[in-house]
């Protein structure tokens, strides 16, 4: 597997699946920088989710993993970053297809709605998947449009 420079955060009911994949993340040898939060108090996800964002978008980062209890308002956060191609992924297969088809370069995740077990088969998933590239390209060049 590659290693990658990978900026992760979350909000507090995305905290705890943030540790493990954190944790799992350094051991493979990646480079991991923690955007926050710290804790699981309530806080507000676009303080931790934007950052991570705007650092894959300026290129300090190759891949971004952002986590919440549904993982939708990290997502819809994340895509407000020009240049973010963010993924809500609830299972493997989503992983693939949003890498492949789309160059996603950031993972939206929901602890609410997967085991953690899962989350780390879909991080790894995801890292893995290489961008199909071909009849993909346009629809990307649209989407920066």
């Amino acid at each position: 597997m590659k290693k990658f420079s990978i900026a992760i955060g979350s909000d507090h009911a995305g905290f705890a699946y943030k540790e493990k994949i954190k944790a799992m993340l350094l051991a493979e040898g990646h480079v991991v920088r923690d955007y926050g939060t710290y804790s699981d108090a309530p806080c507000d996800y676009p303080d931790f989710i934007r950052p991570v964002a705007e650092a894959v978008a300026r290129g300090e980062f190759e891949r971004g993993i952002v986590l919440g209890g549904s993982g939708n308002g990290e997502a819809i956060t994340a895509n407000r970053v020009k240049g973010i191609r963010c993924g809500l992924c609830w299972n493997e297969q989503v992983a693939v297809w949003n890498r492949s088809h789309n160059d996603g370069n950031v993972l939206s995740l929901g602890q609410r709605t997967i085991t953690d077990e899962e989350a780390l088969k879909i991080v790894r998933v995801w890292l893995d998947t290489a961008f199909e590239g071909g009849r993909h390209l346009a629809r990307i060049a649209k989407i920066d449009a």
